[in-house]
Formats: structure tokens, C-alpha cells, sequence
């Protein structure tokens, strides 16, 4: 079997760079994105939510966001606690970049159990 027909092609997956504006628009930003991940915890098809400031790069956020699948992505989008952080966000960015992610092979999280 060839790599490509080992690839995997489950789950949606993206990064999202926020560049802010300043250091009181970074800390104003990570307290919106704190609140948010509150309601994004209890969501059953967001398998990875997690916010990395790079080396060297303080008023950068880098997102990783795992999904179940694209529809789990659109109930993301569709909670109430999302279309808040989308409304408040840019007040705080000079800029942002999303790059959609093709997943070929990986470790990823432990599917929940039912109990």
C-alpha cells in the first residue's frame, strides 16, 4: 500500500494566526478567547481547541482546531459563544490567517466513550 492510500481523511482541521494590535489588545483578546473556550469545552465534536503564542511573536495567537468532521466545524460555528468571539474579536487584530488543513496521518484524541 502506498502512503497515499494509507492517508487518513477523517476529521476537519485548521489554523488560525491572530496578529493583535498591541500588548493591552493581546491581553484583552486572550481574556475574549478565555471566556470562549468555556462553551467550546462542552462541545462533543471539537476534538482539539488550542491557542499557542510562538517564540519571540507576543502579540501573535496561533489556533490549532481538530474537528470530528465539517458538519461537527459548522456547529462549532453556529454556537452562540463562537458567533459572540467572531463579533468581538477584530476589535483586537491588525490581522488574521486561516489556512484549512488536509489531514494526511497523525496521533489524534481518544474517541469519548459511552458510558
Amino acid at each position: 500500500m502506498t502512503f497515499k492510500e494509507e492517508a487518513v481523511t477523517s476529521g476537519y482541521a485548521l489554523t488560525v494566526r491572530f496578529t493583535t494590535r498591541d500588548a493591552d489588545a493581546a491581553e484583552q483578546f486572550d481574556a475574549l478567547v478565555a471566556r470562549t473556550i468555556e462553551g467550546i469545552r462542552s462541545e462533543p465534536g471539537t476534538l482539539v481547541y488550542v491557542v499557542h503564542v510562538p517564540e519571540g511573536e507576543p502579540l501573535v495567537r496561533v489556533f490549532y482546531e481538530l474537528y470530528a468532521s465539517r458538519d461537527a466545524f459548522q456547529a462549532h460555528e453556529d454556537q452562540a459563544h463562537t458567533k459572540h468571539f467572531l463579533q468581538e474579536r477584530e476589535q483586537h487584530l491588525t490581522s488574521t490567517e486561516v489556512a484549512f488543513l488536509d489531514e494526511l496521518v497523525g496521533k489524534r484524541p481518544a474517541e469519548r466513550e459511552e458510558t
